[in-house]
């Protein structure tokens, strides 16, 4: 890419925020934790409402705008890391000044008795056939260990991994509750073969928000500003409407399949950031599951097809390893806010490990770091690179 032709190089991201995060936020609603999020990021910047021209922040992008009295402002509509790319964008073409990206979940999981109402959406195959979410990466999971022999053993390792980063993480929904084994990951009930309790992601509530602005404001600003170095994402179908065949691919020859899904996506990531697999540091990955992150690892081109397994055993993904993984706890013990908040705290972690910020698990010098949303049994796959050298 020639120089000053990124289409991000005008941006920065200046703040990031997560709420406290909890299995139940009394008291809060999806708007009232979401709005405590955008006040988070923007103290973390150094800025107030006065200074935001526009936001994003799914279904409640209007309300916002409206209740906080920042309009007329630039709206955005895309979801996950998109609203980060999406914001970028809107500020690089001059749409507007200063974008808060926000999402927030509370007071939606009440019937506790049941699974959440987001693994359970309601279409024809999932109302009578049962086909909830982790039935859905299940499958994919199974039929990934039938093709490259791939171990339940080695499910556990990523299960374990994860949560204890998120034991040690004094922010986490579950921080204090391990260290765990691969052995206690085994040993916890079976939800959806070859996935037990432990391999699943947990259930909770909180907001989180990161503020972008232009990059030659950020030196103005308190925190050193990290930039989007590149993102791009794939998409097979809407999500959990259709069960996620292995296979399922699209017309054009020579595409990945769903079990590859963010494969193109990463190799155009890279592309626009004009790095390689070995420039990046730390790997915050989107993890619903313990297989999704095997899969990632794949698809991202950290190691081949059929590969993933044997990589974490090794030891790869630990704090320690060469290619750290989701040092939050992620979904399986920081927190699973909802639908879109989890996607965007993958992002916020990454951008504080590069800013050095993280309140645990901090991987000593890391400069680049991936970030991941969505999965195979969701037929989509998001993937961003944020770094601390202006492109």
């Amino acid at each position: 890419m020639a120089p000053g032709s990124h289409p991000y190089r005008g941006v920065a991201i200046a703040g990031v925020h997560n709420t406290a995060q909890a299995r139940a936020l009394p008291g809060h609603t999806s708007l009232s934790i979401t709005v405590d999020a955008v006040h988070g990021a923007l103290a973390d910047a150094g800025l107030t409402l006065d200074d935001v021209d526009g936001v994003s922040a799914a279904d409640l992008s209007a309300r916002l705008i409206h209740d906080l009295r920042v309009g007329p402002a630039w709206r955005g509509t895309q979801y996950g890391l998109g609203m980060i790319a999406e914001a970028a964008a809107a500020i690089a073409a001059g749409m507007c000044d200063v974008a808060v990206v926000a999402s927030g979940e509370a007071g939606v999981y009440t019937e506790r008795a049941a699974t959440a109402p987001w693994t359970r959406p309601e279409n024809e195959f999932v109302i009578p056939w049962g086909l909830f979410t982790a039935a859905e990466f299940a499958l994919i999971a199974r039929r990934h260990m039938i093709e490259y022999g791939t171990t339940e053993d080695q499910l556990a390792v990523v299960a374990a991994t994860i949560r204890n980063n998120g034991h040690v993480n004094p922010d986490a929904v579950y921080h204090g509750r391990g260290p765990y084994t691969p052995a206690d990951i085994r040993a916890s009930r079976p939800i959806a073969d070859p996935f037990r309790l432990l391999d699943c992601a947990i259930t909770s509530e909180g907001g989180c928000a990161l503020v972008l602005t232009a990059a030659d404001r950020a030196p103005d600003l308190p925190h050193a500003p990290v930039y989007l170095l590149g993102m791009a994402s794939d998409c097979l179908g809407p999500a959990y409407q259709h069960p996620p065949a292995y296979d399922l691919a699209g017309r054009r020859a020579g595409q990945p399949s769903a079990g590859l899904v963010g494969q193109r996506a990463a190799d155009r990531a890279f592309r626009t950031a004009g790095l390689s697999r070995a420039d990046v540091d730390v790997l915050e990955l989107y993890d619903p599951f313990s297989f999704e992150v095997i899969r990632q690892l794949e698809a991202f081109g950290f190691c081949a097809p059929g590969e993933g397994g044997p990589f974490v055993a090794d030891g790869h993904i630990a704090p320690d390893g060469n290619h750290p993984v989701t040092t939050d706890g992620g979904l399986l013990s920081y927190s699973h806010a909802g639908s879109n908040p989890q996607m965007l705290q993958r992002a916020i972690r990454a951008v504080q490990q590069v800013r050095g910020t993280c309140a645990s698990t901090q991987i000593p010098g890391a400069r680049v770091a991936l970030a991941s949303a969505g999965g195979s049994g969701a037929l989509f796959s998001q993937v961003a690179l944020f770094g601390t050298e202006r492109p």
